[in-house]
């Protein structure tokens, strides 16, 4: 396992160099310059090549990004901001812990509401419970997220005033955008987890386990939720990680300083450091996301354990 876990380590470097220079060439491929965008189209010729000179602009594009590849990998260091003139970590620092913040409150309770509801409606099958289910759910899935926030918005913060329509201050903050981006990803959990514990519970170790038997709930949580899990962990752990790259509606709707709108902000402004830093920061995350949810697998199903062991040795 521990090799396993070195090994993605190990693959996250050129993953990461790739998106760098992806990301790269799509900004020094759109139009502008930082000098003209700070300093206006009505400034001196001199003065806007000057401002870009000290940003270091007006080299070649492979010599722009091996200079910003060294610092990086060299001395730690991911730029400074065109715009704020304030090192990109603390920007992205500044911002992510209310990405993070909504990231984990949303991604709860959409799970929490999803697989609860979607286990409760696979075994409750064609009852009435699981045709209010599958209908809310279809319903949650269509409508758009932009949509729902402004309608909480102006329900709930700006009709009943109950809660504050924007910032990121307290806990009270969080609850409408919550709502907003959980509603969506708890649709789409409940008809999967509902799908694969309908597929798991049709398996037949489940009616060996009734032959034999075993409690109804007993089968459920023992046998059948660890299998359907699977597709559903996977699910739930890239929604986390791409909730990490700023639920930038939400955070838009709600004038929430995270890492969505600190992304659209800067890429407006042409400020490359934030941009180049933020992709680079959220990209290592989202691998870091993905390789903790194939570990999990090894937790969950003990034959992709062995898989992992037997891997290890057979290369040894």
């Amino acid at each position: 396992m521990l090799r396993f876990i070195v090994k993605r380590l190990l693959y996250m470097l050129p993953v990461l160099l790739g998106v760098a220079f992806l990301v790269f060439t799509i900004l020094s491929l759109t139009p502008g310059d930082p000098g003209t965008i700070i300093l206006g189209i009505t400034a001196k010729p001199e003065d806007i090549a000057s401002l870009n000179a000290q940003f270091g602009y007006d080299k070649p594009f492979f010599i722009r990004f091996v200079n910003y590849i060294s610092d990086i990998v060299l001395h730690q260091d991911l730029g400074l901001s065109y715009q704020s003139r304030e090192p990109v970590i603390q920007s992205i620092m500044s911002r992510f812990p209310n990405t993070l913040t909504l990231t984990v409150l949303s991604m709860s309770v959409s799970a929490m509401i999803g697989i609860g509801l979607g286990i409760l409606s696979a075994v409750r099958q064609y009852s009435v419970l699981d045709h209010v289910c599958v209908i809310t759910a279809l319903i949650f899935a269509c409508i758009p997220g932009f949509w729902l926030g402004l309608m909480l918005l102006m329900l709930f913060a700006l009709k009943l005033d109950w809660l504050p329509p924007y910032g990121a201050g307290t806990l009270w903050h969080f609850i409408l955008p919550t709502i907003t981006v959980s509603m969506t990803s708890a649709a789409g959990l409940l008809r999967l987890t509902r799908s694969a514990m309908l597929e798991t519970i049709r398996q037949e170790y489940i009616r060996t386990a009734r032959a034999k038997g075993a409690s109804e709930r007993r089968i459920i949580v023992r046998h059948a939720l660890k299998n359907a899990m699977m597709p559903v962990i996977t699910t739930l752990g890239t929604s986390f990680g791409a909730s990490l790259g700023g639920a930038i509606i939400a955070e838009t709707i709600f004038a929430m300083p995270g890492m969505g709108t600190l992304i659209t902000t800067a890429i407006r402004q042409k400020d490359i450091p934030v941009v180049m830093g933020s992709t680079l920061f959220l990209a290592a995350l989202f691998s870091i996301i993905i390789l903790i949810v194939d570990v999990l697998y090894a937790f969950i199903d003990p034959r992709i354990k062995a898989k992992y062991q037997n891997g290890g040795k057979s290369r040894e």
